[in-house]
């Protein structure tokens, strides 16, 4: 009986076997291919950030004078000194980690991991944001109004935060949450209704709208939104508790739900994206809108409906900082986090894991920053450097493979977002 039942079992030729394991070895060099260019730019970004901390040190320059051993000796010193705060600031003091763990004391323990803690909270709105202007990206759009949107989602949530009351937390939190997607939905619908009726490009009107959100918001501000004991002064009141999202740890701790709640929108919009009819569509629109449009989907109906998920994620952005940091609205709520999202979107390959990625790292960079120029007196805008350079290395790839003297990677193998209205369709 064994006999005949294994002669029912089809057989599998060893043309199968290898077609599966070429397959599975070309998915991971596909994937390790994909890390290498933003690793090197990463890298590289480093090594010229290191030279620019030596140029603008005029500690450098008195031991040149010295000897040039005494000047490449505090050059080596100044950029170990300003990168290891930099690491400190950003993830933490390993040994103090260590030792904190081993101590067994919670207050210790939390006092060593709150810079990593701090990292991910800064983290959190760049992911938001970035995601916005990837998912624009891969639907051929190019949203540059996150900005305005994550104001008028701050705005909403804002607003719902604080004038409802008596809610319990499990309903008003999500509530002020879905305030700010909707506000952020709603500006970044008005361009994607523009773009898909009239023609009218979305980067012009994004731009516009963006100083129409900051003014408008200004004005909520000095007025139906004043808080009444401000002193005139631009600023909302501070919202109900049960609206706000949980932080995990007492105070200076601010690690929040928020970093959980950007992942799981993370987790959607790869499963909108790459698993869903209209992600299909969407990326079909965005690769080639006119191959889309014989194919009989609606553009049109795509790019509203792209850009207003997009503005919809912008606006959680704005909520995030409102519930889970800020609890009230002022003028200085964003510290750029729309503009910064449209480079997270290009180190990550408008691919939600590569944003998220992309988004630590801006958002590590950013915390460790305040250390390093606390501790060696280097201006924060070199971070800005560093970024800066890690952007432009990963958006021309062709400098770093001459740099490194990599193959150029098959034709099949360049997956990036096509923006087609760049140029215009």
């Amino acid at each position: 009986m064994k006999n005949e039942t294994d002669k029912t079992k089809p057989a599998v030729s060893i043309e199968e076997i290898s077609t599966n394991i070429l397959a599975s070895a070309t998915k991971k060099k596909s994937f390790w291919s994909a890390l290498v260019i933003p690793g090197l730019a990463l890298l590289t970004g480093l090594i010229l950030g290191a030279l620019f901390i030596i140029v603008t040190s005029g500690e450098v320059y008195s031991a040149f004078q010295i000897s040039f051993g005494s000047g490449l000796a505090t050059s080596w010193e100044i950029v170990s000194k300003s990168y290891l705060a930099l690491f400190q600031g950003a993830i933490g003091n390993p040994a103090a980690m260590v030792q904190a763990l081993i101590s067994g004391d919670q207050l210790e323990i939390r006092r060593a991991f709150n810079p990593f803690l701090e990292s991910l909270v800064v983290s959190t709105p760049y992911i938001f944001a970035g995601l916005a202007v990837a998912l624009g990206f891969r639907a051929g759009l190019f949203n540059i109004g996150v900005e305005g949107q994550l104001f008028i989602g701050a705005a909403a949530s804002t607003f719902v935060g604080y004038s409802i009351k008596g809610l319990p937390a499990i309903i008003h939190m999500p509530l002020a949450l879905l305030a700010g997607a909707l506000g952020g939905a709603f500006w970044g619908f008005i361009p994607g209704w523009l773009k898909a009726k009239t023609g009218g490009h979305e980067v012009i009107n994004t731009i516009m709208m963006n100083w129409i959100a900051f003014r408008f918001t200004e004005w909520l501000l000095t007025g139906p939104m004043t808080r009444p004991d401000s002193g005139r002064m631009p600023v909302s009141p501070i919202i109900e508790k049960s609206a706000e999202i949980p932080q995990f740890f007492k105070q200076p701790i601010r690690f929040h739900l928020g970093f959980f709640i950007a992942l799981g929108a993370a987790g959607l919009v790869y499963w909108l994206l790459f698993k869903t009819t209209w992600g299909f569509n969407l990326r079909t629109v965005g690769a080639n809108p006119r191959a889309a449009k014989y194919a009989g989907m609606n553009i049109a109906k795509n790019t509203i409906l792209a850009m207003s998920l997009s503005g919809a994620l912008a606006g959680l952005a704005g909520a995030n900082q409102i519930l889970a940091i800020n609890r009230s609205m002022a003028i200085g709520l964003s510290a750029g986090y729309g503009y910064d999202s449209i480079a997270l979107a290009l180190i990550g390959n408008s691919h939600p894991v590569g944003v998220v990625l992309a988004a630590i790292l801006f958002g590590t960079l950013r915390n460790g920053a305040t250390r390093m120029m606390v501790t060696t007196r280097i201006p924060i805008d070199i971070i800005s450097i560093l970024q800066a350079l890690i952007l432009m290395f990963v958006a021309a790839p062709a400098i770093i493979r001459s740099i490194y003297r990599l193959k150029p990677p098959k034709a099949e193998d360049e997956k990036a977002a096509f923006v087609g209205s760049w140029g215009g369709k």
